[in-house]
């Protein structure tokens, strides 16, 4: 697979592999599009990254901040290691990724899976430029505040017109119970909703009765694994899917729910946490057995709203009020469009972004 299979009339602008043998750093910078301005994007930092998923999700980078409304365009970076090695170690990694991306000025990184705003806070001093960074140094740490959560329940509501869950208090299942999914579940749980299903990197845990949130959120604060929490049953990752709810968060990696597993899931909606985490063939099934999909560009842009809020210099206040106020009126008309023109609310979500990002381009 090669580059130039990933290019189109957006983009990408600028495709760069990094290097570093002193360290063994080893890491892909995507700027897909910069239109709208300097690229925001977070560095991803996984054992099995691949160029592949670094080219998609700079991409859905580019969708994002243009379905948001931001001075931004959209860029990702991978690094091809433990995010659990020893802190130390995993500093030294950070550090000749920022000094490797220096010159890289229409890019501004941002956290993401296996980074957070230590790491930031290290990119920042190096490069002069990072968000999602501690509130130490001016930041918001959009991680701690649940910025992107709580763009999720915001999504759920305005999709309430185009959704009837037929229950006052939904059940919810969330894949991926860390920075996005247990703020996620928060943010739901004060809505009404009971979280029956659970999951992180180390397995998966149910109770049709309902688990009790705020004493699992503690016992993850503690680092502990949901499959050590003592409420409801162990039960294999991939059983999950088939969890009976009313509201299913992927907030993982991409790719979990596929055409092979989309059949089995027994839901009403499916509201995308993570980027990437469908394909279009299972949404393509899932539409086709009535279940709604917010699409993940529309639904979880809380966080780049939040770090492009603190870019600007904004407050924590102000972050939480832009998120709401972009992610409705954008779910509100992705899901109008959706509807109106008989397409998939994908389709509808990238007819809107690719005509803001084309706009942009055409002011060159």
């Amino acid at each position: 697979m090669t580059t130039f299979e990933f290019t189109d009339d957006l983009g990408p602008e600028k495709v760069i592999e990094i290097y570093d043998v002193s360290t063994g750093l080893k890491a892909i910078l995507v700027v897909d599009n910069t239109a709208a301005g300097p690229a925001i994007g977070g560095v991803r930092m996984a054992v099995d990254v691949s160029a592949e998923e670094c080219f998609r999700l700079g991409r859905a980078m580019t969708l994002k901040n243009a379905m948001a409304g931001l001075a931004h365009g959209g860029g990702k970076s991978v690094i091809a290691a433990d995010p659990a090695m020893p802190a130390a170690e995993r500093s030294l990694l950070i550090k000749a990724f920022a000094r490797a991306i220096v010159d890289v000025r229409d890019y501004i990184p941002g956290p993401d899976m296996g980074t957070d705003e230590t790491a930031m806070a290290e990119v920042r001093y190096l490069t002069g430029r990072a968000v999602g960074l501690p509130r130490e140094v001016g930041g918001i740490p959009l991680d701690e505040i649940g910025a992107t959560g709580y763009g999720l329940a915001v999504a759920l509501e305005a999709a309430g017109p185009h959704l009837d869950l037929g229950t006052d208090a939904p059940r919810l299942v969330v894949q991926g119970f860390g920075s996005v999914g247990r703020h996620a579940a928060r943010f739901l749980a004060e809505r009404g909703t009971v979280l029956v299903g659970v999951s992180d990197s180390h397995g998966a845990r149910v109770s049709p009765a309902g688990f009790d949130l705020e004493r699992l959120l503690v016992h993850k604060a503690a680092g502990r694994s949901v499959t050590d929490f003592d409420e409801g049953e162990a039960i294999d990752p991939d059983a999950l899917l088939a969890v009976p709810c009313e509201i299913w968060i992927p907030a993982a990696r991409p790719d979990v729910i596929r055409e092979d597993n989309a059949a089995s899931m027994q839901t009403k909606v499916v509201i995308q946490g993570a980027n990437i985490p469908a394909t279009a063939a299972a949404e393509q099934v899932l539409a086709d057995r009535g279940v709604l999909v917010i699409p993940d560009f529309v639904a979880n842009a809380g966080g780049v709203i939040c770090a492009a809020v603190e870019y600007h210099g904004g407050s924590q206040g102000m972050a939480m009020t832009t998120i709401a106020e972009k992610i409705r009126v954008n779910v509100a008309e992705v899901l109008d469009r959706a509807a109106r023109d008989g397409v998939l609310p994908r389709a509808a979500a990238l007819n809107v972004a690719r005509e803001r990002v084309l706009t942009a381009m055409s002011f060159r």
